[in-house]
């Protein structure tokens, strides 16, 4: 299954829970929100208050990708907030299995992410660890950048790990992703979508009809 999670980053931060609302409408099965601590990206976004308030206009999967120091520290108060999938990044740990296994200590669910640097070889001790493993096709911490094309070998090599282990893990993708690209990005392996600039600007409805459109629903 394809699963679309659009990237609050995106979104206009003055009607934010209209703008979740219309997304959860148009079929988007995940939202997805970018956790950024200034330090392991030279941005800051948003954090628990954030995520607790718009905990309340939806049910549908909280996708939170944790571009954070040392995510261990954090992860009760994501999982309090309302996180169900929480993701953090292999290079901003010493010790991802512990990560790992504090997020499956609340019960839900892991993902394993890396940067479009880091050799996708660095996840194989953790892809039958974990829920979904997310490959950034831009540098992690700022939203509307160029997808960079090389990053596509990286989709279809995590795909052909995952297959050879026998594994169903989700494979996410993240990071410069529109109607353009979104096939090419689906048929290298990835099952999970993450969008910003392409589904919160402009027609949010019409944005998600698009996209589903390629995906074939």
């Amino acid at each position: 299954m394809i699963i679309l999670s659009p990237s609050i980053l995106s979104a206009d931060f003055t009607v934010l829970g209209q703008q979740i609302t219309e997304a959860d409408k148009a079929g988007a099965e995940y939202i997805h929100i970018d956790v950024m601590d200034g330090t392991f990206v030279p941005s800051i976004s948003y954090g628990m208050p954030v995520i607790k308030s718009i905990r309340k206009v939806t049910d549908k999967v909280f996708d939170v990708h944790l571009m954070i120091t040392d995510p261990i520290r954090y992860i009760k108060d994501f999982v309090d907030s309302g996180a169900d999938l929480i993701t953090f990044h292999l290079e901003a740990t010493s010790n991802p299995q512990a990560v790992i296994d504090e997020i499956h200590k609340y019960g839900k669910k892991a993902g394993l992410s890396i940067k479009p640097g880091t050799s996708v070889h660095e996840l194989i001790p953790y892809l039958d660890k974990v829920e979904m493993i997310l490959i950034m096709t831009v540098e992690p911490g700022f939203g509307g950048q160029k997808f960079i094309a090389e990053t596509m070998d990286k989709i279809r090599k995590t795909r052909q790990m995952l297959d050879e282990k026998g594994l169903s893990t989700d494979l996410e993708v993240d990071g410069g992703i529109n109607c353009d690209n979104l096939k090419e990005v689906i048929d290298a392996g990835a099952n999970v979508i993450v969008a910003g600039s392409s589904i919160f600007k402009g027609n949010i409805t019409e944005n998600i009809d698009n996209f589903k459109a390629i995906i074939g629903r």
